[in-house]
């Protein structure tokens, strides 16, 4: 029998993004720490467990000793919506296979890579089931199978599911693991799982295989928070659920004192967080129970920080599409709750939140609290012309009302095994797939760049942008959050630092800024210029003729330098409520 104390055990986090569950750097997925946890509730220790990204390996080969080496090797990964990502680059499948040949000890995967694995991590995929080389597969809950796999002596386990009780111990038992992370403290995001499993059964998603909702309860989140909070990380998105609304209720409506213990209790804990975003939320609960998801949606904007998304699940406007495929919402029913949510929660940090949502002149130079994120899918059965022509009225029905949306979210299906869409599989988005890119630019130039500059305008404060990659000239970075907007800034700046901007340009889903305050008497030309109403010549004179005392003696007769100076020469940086 191996002693649990004399393991050596290596975690390798090749990311997850799942319909209700995200963990590319910056994000931090549930599935390491649940995992490291169920290890140490099991009787292994923390100083014998090490954990990667899977970027870690590709940068530093010697770290595939760990791999090697280890008593018992877990790989966690599985992209079951596609994406394109900034913040590391998602494990491909022969990747995750070379993993398993390196390995000299006992093997396991888990996590939504159970659910399939295509050629690459992309849309328009059909996905079928891999062991990919590895000793084990875990159909049911990886940070079980761990648990009963070290219990077991390394000899194996049965597929199962843990249950809440498992979860409250090991969710708090692995808070450690977060200290191995490339990114701690400063630029990581912990994604928090309340529920799982969901009320419907659309015929793509993944979600439902984890059953009906089952929700933890508030002091078991908060809990981990706290744990969490006391290992240095600061910021937390409430992401892991299919619809925030229903938390602590029946699977369906909206329940507002369990979002109200939920979040106040999450602020006491950790009262010095940077970020507190969410990611789900189901926009026919909005609509059904609307004066409870009120109630909601104000105890969320009420103590979450600026600039968050509430993903509604739209995925089709077109009526068939939403027939064919158990589609819960209905075009006129996603408006409505995308109203909503904008008068509930679409105000500004020193806006008054009875005027929302809040745009304009008059409008503070704040992201609005929490906003609504489109979600549209393409491939799915009933799919036609007209389809396309549906989801772009719609998106219009909703900029011509003078609503907001955080951002529009467009993808082609990916077909698992084990939902209805298994039987179509990749055929309807391959066939529209040049419709699908003139579309999907369509939507960018005629929704997205308007939106953008409504949500975001000249003039815009953007704090805590963290400084990630150079490119033409330019550096680019994002904040901590959900869906962050990419930020281009002018100028090869250090990585890795963190700076507050001001919004100066938009582009399709991002934007280009200056950082704020502006000084004057050190900005660039390049900075200088960037700012609309301000060319070279004026660039010239604002340089050639420095130092300035106010931003009123700066030479820019077509803008109000003060927007960009703040409360020059020293400004309060903006607070983050």
């Amino acid at each position: 029998m191996t002693d649990p104390a004399d393991l050596a055990v290596t975690i390798v986090d090749g990311y997850v993004d799942e319909p209700a569950h995200f963990g590319v750097p910056p994000y931090l997925s549930t599935y390491p720490r649940f995992t490291a946890g169920a290890l140490v509730d099991a009787g292994v220790p923390e100083s014998n467990i090490t954990y990667h990204t899977i970027d870690e390996l590709r940068e530093e080969r010697r770290k595939w000793a760990d791999v090697a080496d280890a008593d018992l090797f877990v790989y966690l990964g599985g992209m079951t919506v596609p994406g394109s990502y900034v913040g590391g680059t998602p494990a491909e499948p022969d990747e995750v296979r070379e993993l398993a040949w390196v390995a000299e000890g006992v093997s396991v995967m888990g996590g939504p890579i159970r659910f399939g694995v295509g050629e690459e991590n992309a849309g328009a995929q059909e996905m079928r089931r891999q062991d990919l080389d590895y000793d084990f597969l875990a159909m049911g809950d990886v940070e079980a199978a761990a648990y009963d796999l070290v219990d077991s002596g390394l000899e194996g386990f049965e597929n199962r599911y843990r249950d809440n009780d498992e979860l409250d111990r090991w969710a708090a038992k692995g808070a450690f693991v977060v200290e191995q992370h490339p990114n701690h403290p400063d630029y990581l995001i912990c994604e928090l799982e309340t529920s799982r499993g969901c009320a419907y059964r659309c015929s793509f998603c993944t979600e439902p295989m984890y059953g009906d909702p089952s929700f933890r309860s508030p002091p078991s989140v908060v809990g981990e928070v706290e744990s969490l909070y006391d290992r240095g990380v600061r910021h937390f998105r409430i992401g892991r659920q299919a619809d925030i609304l229903a938390y602590g209720g029946d699977g369906e409506a909206p329940n507002p004192d369990a979002l109200r213990e939920l979040y106040g209790g999450i602020r006491e804990v950790a009262p010095d967080l940077g970020t507190l975003h969410l990611d789900n939320m189901n926009p026919i609960t909005v609509v059904k129970w609307p004066e409870k998801a009120r109630e909601g949606i104000r105890i969320i904007a009420e103590h979450n920080t600026p600039g968050d998304t509430a993903a509604f699940g739209l995925e089709s406007a077109d009526p068939v599409v939403q027939e064919e495929n158990h589609l819960n919402v209905t075009a006129d029913e996603c408006f409505e709750a995308v109203k909503i949510v904008n008068e509930e929660a679409g105000w500004r940090p020193g806006d008054d939140r009875d005027d929302a949502p809040t745009h304009g002149d008059a409008a503070a130079n704040r992201l609005p609290k929490l906003l609504p994120g489109i979600n549209l899918l393409h491939g799915l059965k009933g799919e036609r012309a007209e389809t396309f022509e549906h989801n772009k009225a719609f998106l219009q029905r909703i900029y011509d009302a003078g609503l907001m949306v955080r951002r529009i979210n467009i993808r082609q299906v990916m077909a698992f095994e084990g939902t209805e869409m298994a039987d179509e599989g990749a055929a309807i988005a391959t066939e529209h797939k040049k419709r699908f890119k003139r579309y999907k630019r369509e939507v960018r130039e005629e929704i997205d760049q308007p939106m953008l500059r409504r949500l975001a305008p000249v003039g815009t404060v953007l704090p805590d942008v963290h400084l990630e990659y150079r490119k033409d000239g330019r550096t680019f970075g994002r904040q901590l959050g959900t869906y962050p907007l990419l930020v281009g800034i002018p100028g090869e700046r250090d990585l890795g630092q963190t700076i507050d901007v001001a919004v100066v340009d938009h582009g399709y889903r991002s934007v280009t800024a200056v950082p704020h305050p502006l000084d004057p008497n050190a900005a660039t030309m390049d900075e200088l210029t960037a700012i609309p109403g301000i060319g070279d010549r004026t660039a010239g004179d604002i340089v050639v003729n420095r130092p300035y005392d106010s931003p009123a003696a700066v030479p820019s007769p077509e803008i109000d330098f003060g927007t960009f100076t703040g409360g020059y020469p020293g400004d309060e940086r903006p607070s983050a409520e």
